[in-house]
């Protein structure tokens, strides 16, 4: 295996396992906490979460597929500047703030802290650019087969962002309250 599939194979098991095992964590040491991660998110809205997270979660395994078993890393070619290492920066900079974001709302809840809860914000919003940054470079990524394979990666990102850039970013960022 190329060495850039190893490392992206390594920041995906690495950063997913961050990821979950910071929520794992921190529902277990907080119970009701679920609860409590809605935060001020109206109660008419949260079923758009819930479906939103299940295809943000598809639509990762999707993208990831086209990427870590399509893409050559030694062809891989986005926006004609940057190559297969591009992807491993993105999902670097989408895994490692994930795993911040549930500790970090916990923090700012419990210290009741403005400061914590805008930094939380931000992680969003980072996660949410690195999302988006995702997307753009499917769309200019080179070569492009199989096409049923790309474009569902491409669908994937639309679903990923969805979810981090519109629903975490913004809409949970607008309303959460610690």
């Amino acid at each position: 295996m190329h060495s850039q599939k190893w490392l992206m194979t390594t920041i995906n098991i690495f950063g997913g396992a961050a990821v979950i095992g910071s929520y794992v964590y921190g529902l277990l040491t907080h119970p009701g906490g679920s609860e409590v991660l809605w935060g001020g998110i109206p109660t008419q809205i949260r079923p758009y979460y819930t479906a939103g997270m299940f295809l943000a979660a598809a639509g990762y395994f999707a993208f990831t597929y086209f990427i870590l078993f399509r893409l050559d890393p030694g062809e891989t070619q986005i926006y004609h500047r940057f190559g297969f290492w591009g992807f491993n920066a993105l999902y670097a900079a989408i895994l490692i703030p994930s795993a911040l974001w549930m500790p970090l709302t916990f923090l700012a809840v419990e210290q009741s802290s403005v400061v914590l809860l805008w930094v939380v914000r931000i992680i969003l919003v980072v996660v949410g650019l690195a999302s988006l940054s995702l997307l753009f470079a499917l769309l200019k990524v080179e070569p492009r087969r199989p096409l049923w394979a790309y474009w569902l990666a491409v669908l994937g990102a639309v679903f990923f962002c969805i979810q981090t850039a519109i629903l975490d970013a913004s809409v949970w960022g607008t309303f959460f309250r610690a």
